[in-house]
């Protein structure tokens, strides 16, 4: 969303760091509940959850940035966004904030080889914290999108 005071962003944390997403693509969270597990699923990808009567593939944010599963409990949330025009759940450890910011805020990522890091796009310093900002549509491309939702569509 960007408004005259700036864009804004949900922050959330996945451990020790904090990252955010465009307000405008989030469209539910909601507590941790249990997902169904569906065969052949993208390592990242935890199951389905049935929301309000559609089939919602819920991916696990620390598992796509390190590989490392997360442990869920019911601290944990899902933030539920549409991306490429359809929804999907993504597992964090918690909601933080909602980031009002600036254009001139947000610093460019370092200059270093992030070739498959190209869905940051930008860090903000605020009251003493590093806010990594995250482009869900670089994040998660239109075709695990798409598979995602065609494995979930034989669970309907």
């Amino acid at each position: 969303m960007t408004t005259n005071s700036g864009r804004q962003f949900i922050t959330f944390t996945i451990g020790a760091e904090e990252y955010g997403f465009d307000v405008m693509a989030i469209r539910e969270i909601k507590g941790w509940t249990m997902v169904t597990e569906l065969p052949e699923m993208p390592a990242s990808m935890r199951g389905v959850i049935n929301l309000r009567g559609v089939i919602v593939p819920v991916f696990d944010l620390r598992a796509r940035f390190t590989g490392i599963l997360t442990e869920p409990s019911p601290r944990h949330v899902v933030v539920v966004m549409a991306v490429h025009g359809r929804l999907l759940g993504i597992l964090v450890d918690a909601v933080v904030d909602i980031l009002t910011v600036q254009p001139d805020e947000i610093r460019p990522v370092p200059e270093v080889d992030h070739g498959q890091n190209h869905y940051i796009q930008g860090i903000v310093i605020t009251t003493g914290r590093m806010v990594t900002l995250l482009g869900l549509d670089d994040l998660f491309d239109s075709q695990s999108i798409a598979a995602a939702h065609s494995v979930g569509a034989t669970a309907a």
